[in-house]
């Protein structure tokens, strides 16, 4: 570690009272919204729209010339402006699409196109130089004839429906749906269940006609549209499958590739709702479920068969080189201090707006804050712009260049800030809960650009008519509007999720359809009518995400509050204690029923089922070592928020101690069966791969009925909030000006 200097910051005498920007004095809180308002002026939404025009031209995949020439132009672009800019290259291994073969074979024939149409309405599906075909990277290769059987969306939930009716999927290829939980479960899951081949497709309900006009003469996916993704087992660990754990040079360490955890264990191909159909026509056996039903005009039915398919997927399993672009802008004060800005560049095809919508948002910032340098008002802290590659197929780029610089980022990172694909509508925020406030602030600051009201009270009026009953007492209730907890998905995670890096997630949506999402059809035309006309939220998140960027670049004292922490936390543990009570009664009423033998014949009136096998009874756990350890934490943010409201004592120690506080919510040996995952309170889902689950090690021994390691778990969240009740009582001793 470096050695901490004590020295206090030059402070003008004023108080951080809670009427100025938190982490700032009066004085320096007008001076910091000058700068702002500046900065407001020098975002330039036709410069983002060239932007936009020239990254989007032409496919760039990672691995692609299109993708190279583009990390180059924004390397350029950046070199202009100022930054100490430099091309990181990794070494990665990526499946590339060889054969694709979907075949019915019985009881009628039919051969998939897995194609996706050009349309003359839109000039860019014309252009296809470097297109990837519709396909799942990280797929095993395989080929494979079985009965179909339909299994939903393929989540857990759906498997155990399966049960009831007495299906099993055994030997059988699963056909899902695309939706509710991350594509790359699907496989997972199916594989776990016996599967030995996975299909899925788009179904027209959830994204197509079944939701209102397709592409071009709406915004919903056209009927050849596939949704590409990866299907790599992320849960485990994300980045190159080769090398876990560290970074992807040239010369690193790899593991041999069939010994790689990360590949699916069985074939898997996606597509459209127009190939899907006659497969689901073909299928016999019981009626779905009615919540099952999708929008294709055929009756749905389970199977098994009697459609039975031949798939066949094969890959060229390439080391292609990923390119992320770093650039730097030396802090004028404390150079060793770390604000960290990101968006990836790599998309699956022409990639408008995943993820170039965010990019050209991240780029005006990046114009902004150097004029702003040249100008004579250069940021107090460094602050590294980071361009991805190889995002899409596993959030390789980010997490190999994390990999890489561990120890550097350890001791001077202080948080990390994302985009990615953005569109129009509300402010969505997603974080570390010390922030909550912070980023409260910096969305009260900001103005919708279509409405007279700032984002913050925009977002708080939808979610009291919108949300959820909780959702609507918070927001009646709640100063703060609560910022969501990350799980995966995109470029945070190895910040976050790795190295304890306070991070933050931030986009618009809710007003515009996502039908082109990994599809042909995600490009300049689509986006630009469809998603951001004139990119005035594109222009708005540059403003967001600039003051986020700038506050903490330029805070006397780093804007964590922990008050927020401890209440989000609150939440999750009575979230918690709520799912072990419902499991217990559910569990207590099926195992009843099926005692008195009408526990089938009450699921499935129409069919005969032998008993189903009755469940281990939920015990009752004892959450007293948490709810103890929460309740510390709790006081301790308190007092500290007092003692920061009457004080101005700022130094380099406390601001280490602030930025470093996110590392103790993490702990060396990671999670139960997956390390790599470090972060006690967030991780994504074993078993949802996107969706977060919060105090993941008790809230998923608990719902995976792994009952014995409950007691464990709980004991250890207890002692990461204990860490971090320990690290707010020496802040609150040195912010006071007490001797430790």
């Amino acid at each position: 570690m470096r050695l901490l200097v004590l020295a206090l910051f030059a402070v003008s005498g004023g108080t951080y009272a809670d009427s100025n920007i938190l982490g700032f004095d009066a004085d320096s809180s007008a001076a910091q919204k000058t700068l702002e308002a500046e900065f407001d002026g020098l975002i330039d939404a036709e410069k983002m729209d060239e932007w936009l025009r020239v990254m989007s031209t032409l496919p760039h995949h990672v691995g692609s010339p299109a993708s190279k020439k583009n990390a180059e132009y924004i390397a350029e672009l950046l070199t202009s402006w100022g930054y100490d800019t430099e091309i990181a290259a990794y070494e990665i291994l990526l499946p590339m699409p060889k054969t694709r073969e979907v075949e019915l074979v019985a009881p009628t024939k039919f051969t998939a196109s897995l194609t996706e149409d050009s349309l003359s309405e839109d000039p860019s599906t014309e252009r296809r130089e470097g297109l990837l075909p519709p396909y799942n990277a990280f797929s095993r290769d395989g080929e494979v004839e079985a009965e179909l059987v339909f299994v939903n969306y393929g989540m857990p939930a759906d498997y155990e429906v399966l049960e009831r009716y007495g299906i099993d999927v055994t030997g059988k290829i699963a056909i899902a749906k695309y939706g509710r939980s991350w594509r790359g479960i699907k496989p997972k899951l199916a594989g776990e269940k016996g599967a030995i081949g996975t299909i899925i497709y788009s179904d027209p309900i959830d994204d197509g006609y079944g939701a209102g006009d397709v592409y071009p003469n709406g915004p919903f996916k056209h009927e050849s549209g596939v949704q590409r993704g990866s299907v790599m087992d992320m849960p485990t660990y994300p980045g190159d499958v080769l090398t876990p754990g560290r970074g992807a040079t040239e010369g690193a360490r790899r593991l041999k590739r069939e010994n790689a955890p990360t590949i699916t264990k069985i074939p898997v191909l996606p597509i459209s709702y127009r190939d899907a159909l006659p497969l689901l026509r073909a299928m016999g056996g019981e009626v779905v479920p009615p919540e099952w039903r999708g929008g294709l005009p055929i009756t749905y039915h389970l199977g098994p068969g009697p459609a039975r398919v031949r798939m066949k997927a094969e890959f060229h399993w390439n080391m292609v080189t990923a390119y992320n672009v770093i650039a730097r802008l030396e802090g004028s004060q404390y150079p060793d201090e770390w604000v960290i800005r990101g968006n990836h560049h790599d998309g699956w095809n022409h990639g408008a707006s995943d993820p170039l919508s965010g990019q050209i948002a991240m780029l005006a910032e990046a114009r902004a804050v150097a004029e702003l340098a040249r100008s004579g008002k250069r940021p107090t802290r460094t602050i590294i712009y980071a361009a991805w590659d190889a995002e899409e197929p596993g959030l390789i780029g980010s997490t190999e260049w994390v990999e890489h610089h561990a120890d550097e980022l350890n001791e001077h990172a202080i948080a990390y800030i994302n985009t990615d694909g953005s569109s129009r509508g509300f402010l969505g925020i997603g974080g570390s809960h010390v922030l909550e406030q912070y980023l409260n602030e910096v969305a009260d600051d900001v103005s919708d650009p279509r409405m007279d009201i700032s984002l913050k009270e925009r977002r708080r009026a939808f979610l009291e008519i919108n949300g959820d009953p909780k959702m609507r007492s918070d927001a009646k209730s709640r100063d703060d509007l609560r910022i969501s907890p990350l799980g995966s998905g995109s470029d945070y995670t190895p910040f976050l999720q790795h190295m304890g890096i306070a991070s933050v997630n931030l986009g618009f949506g809710g007003e515009a359809a996502d039908g082109s999402y990994h599809t042909l059809y995600d490009t300049y035309e689509h986006f630009t009518k469809f998603k951001d006309p004139g990119l005035v939220y594109g222009a708005t998140l540059a403003k967001v995400a600039g003051r986020a960027t700038l506050r903490l670049a330029n805070a006397q004292r780093l804007p964590f509050d922990f008050r927020g922490l401890a209440d989000n936390v609150v939440l999750y543990v009575s979230e918690i204690e709520e799912l072990a009570d419902t499991m217990r009664t559910q569990t207590e009423r099926e195992n009843e029923m099926i005692e008195k033998g009408s526990y089938a014949a009450a699921l499935n009136p129409y069919k005969s089922f032998g008993p189903p096998t009755m469940k281990s009874p939920v015990p009752h756990f004892s959450f007293a070592p948490l709810k103890n350890a929460l309740n510390r934490m709790h006081s301790a943010a308190a007092e500290f928020h007092a003692a920061v409201t009457t004080s101005n004592v700022s130094s380099a120690e406390i601001n280490n101690l602030l930025y470093t506080s996110e590392r103790l919510l993490t702990r060396d040996e990671g999670l139960d069966g997956r390390p790599w995952y470090k972060h006690h309170i967030y991780a994504p889902g074993f078993y949802t791969g996107y969706g977060v689950k919060t105090i993941p090690g008790v809230r998923e021994s608990i719902e995976q009925r792994e009952y014995e390691k409950v007691g464990t778990q709980i004991e250890i969240a207890a002692e990461v909030l204990d860490a971090v009740t320990e690290r707010l009582e020496i802040l609150t001793r040195k912010v006071s000006g007490e001797s430790q």
